[in-house]
């Protein structure tokens, strides 16, 4: 499973998450979207841990809580949608 880490603050590092979540367990891996155009980080992340106990206590916990001045969104994350070739939007599969 995935974390989805929204509404954060553009000054989180990959290192500031790592410290929040490692409270929960051991963090894998931890995502920070960039936009293409400018390099500016999204205000959102991703972040995996070594087992879903670990990463449902921290949905739990850390969803609304307050970190570097804004209220977070923690939740498990959807699978992506892309958009086809014709413009069509079209839901990412798993092969």
């Amino acid at each position: 499973m995935t974390i989805y880490v929204g509404n954060l603050s553009y000054r989180a590092t990959e290192a500031d998450l790592k410290a929040v979540f490692a409270d929960y367990g051991e963090v894998k891996r931890v995502v920070l979207p960039t936009d293409r155009e400018t390099g500016r980080m999204r205000g959102f992340a991703f972040v995996e841990m070594n087992e879903d106990a670990q990463e449902d206590a921290a949905i739990t916990e850390l969803d609304g809580a307050e970190w570097m001045g804004r209220q977070l969104r923690v939740n498990k994350a959807k699978p992506r949608e892309d958009n086809d070739q014709r413009g069509n939007w079209t839901k990412k599969q798993d092969y």
